[in-house]
């Protein structure tokens, strides 16, 4: 088989698991963070530095390859994988949450979705079929079902409309898609209402795909509304497919979801963060900018072997943001990355020796170390 997921450690006291996913272009160990290339690169981040920080699995955008440079174009190259020179597993997106994003939507319906190019105001017509077809041209590993993601906050009715839709629609890839070295996965919509979150998970569950998505969290809801979905959701995938939620990459939010059963996540923070200036060390956010930086010839963080912290002092970065030098947002981003995947690597690690609730779960209320937190 071209994919497949076993599981290989379980936490005894939590829902937390690790697992091997297997792919056409390598296996993914779980729980595991990944990097964000939207147009297929990691922002600032060469394909060689992104290995250093031990990414295995790496998203692109579906929505915006399709408008620069077109599908077309990484298909005559051999595909998204030697396009960007990334020989691991890749997965794209449907679309979905940019599409729903724009301003310049002119139409919702059960066909799909109707609006106009952010670059040249041409039409766009995307339906899931469209979807399936740019992201087989693509050629990623993993391919995402289209789906409606409802803003928050948005009536119950919305919602029911937008998992109607979302579960029609994935019929339809179902049917379209074509393939066996593209894994489909299923997303689970349904706001912050457990009836339809509920609701939306046995739908997809129901299809046995290679691997099942949560979607529509950290959108803009409250962080208590989000732990309440992945409380509700996580026992009611499929025990034997990976778990993946979308959006999510603070180290708190992803404890709590490896805890309920999750094993893959993504988000632009880190790189994001990086960018502008900020570190994420010892679960803190520091913005190097400031001047207490200036005379601080230590390592960023003394743990982390990264390029950043291997290499240069806190000074030396904050000097370089002052400058507005372009290697540093490389040398935060490359921080950052490797600081979410040590610590989804730390997880995995924990569940293996039977620590994982002691170390990483002290906000479950059941934890043996809930006074910790």
């Amino acid at each position: 088989m071209a994919f497949d997921f076993t599981i290989t450690a379980r936490c005894p006291r939590t829902r937390a698991r690790c697992g091997c996913f297997t792919t056409p272009h390598g296996t993914v160990q779980t729980p595991r963070f990944m990097p964000v290339g939207t147009a297929a690169t990691v922002k600032g981040v060469t394909t060689p530095q992104l290995q250093e920080t031990g990414a295995q699995m790496v998203l692109a955008n579906t929505f915006h390859l399709h408008l620069q440079p077109g599908e077309s174009v990484v298909e005559d190259a051999g595909g998204l994988h030697r396009f960007m020179g990334w020989e691991g597993p890749l997965l794209t997106d449907s679309g979905g949450f940019q599409v729903f994003s724009l301003d310049a939507i002119n139409r919702i319906d059960d066909d799909g979705v109707v609006f106009r190019s952010p670059r040249d105001g041409s039409r766009i017509d995307l339906t899931p079929e469209r979807s399936m077809a740019i992201q087989r041209a693509l050629g990623a590993d993993v391919a995402m079902a289209f789906d409606q993601c409802p803003p928050y906050p948005a009536s119950e009715a919305a919602v029911a409309e937008a998992c109607r839709r979302t579960h029609r629609w994935l019929e339809r890839c179902v049917a379209s898609h074509t393939g066996g070295d593209q894994a489909l996965f299923g997303i689970v919509q349904g706001g912050c209402f457990p009836h339809l979150r509920e609701a939306s998970a046995r739908v997809v569950a129901a299809m046995d795909l290679p691997g099942i998505a949560v979607g529509g969290v950290s959108v803009g809801e409250p962080v208590e509304e989000m732990h309440l979905v992945v409380r509700q959701v996580g026992p009611l995938l499929p025990e034997q497919r990976p778990h993946y939620l979308m959006g999510v990459g603070s180290l708190r939010e992803m404890a709590i979801a490896v805890a309920n059963g999750f094993d893959l996540f993504d988000c632009v923070l880190p790189t994001r963060l990086g960018r502008h200036g900020t570190a994420l060390v010892g679960g803190e956010r520091w913005n190097l900018r400031n001047a207490r930086f200036r005379h601080d010839h230590g390592a960023l963080d003394p743990s982390c072997r990264c390029l950043a912290c291997r290499q240069h002092s806190r000074s030396y970065l904050h000097h370089l943001f002052r400058s507005e030098e372009l290697l540093g947002r490389t040398l935060l981003s490359l921080h950052n990355l490797t600081t979410l995947l040590r610590f989804t690597t730390a997880m995995a690690r924990a569940i293996s020796e039977g620590c994982f609730a002691e170390d990483f779960a002290p906000w479950e209320p059941d934890s043996p170390a809930a006074h910790t937190w």
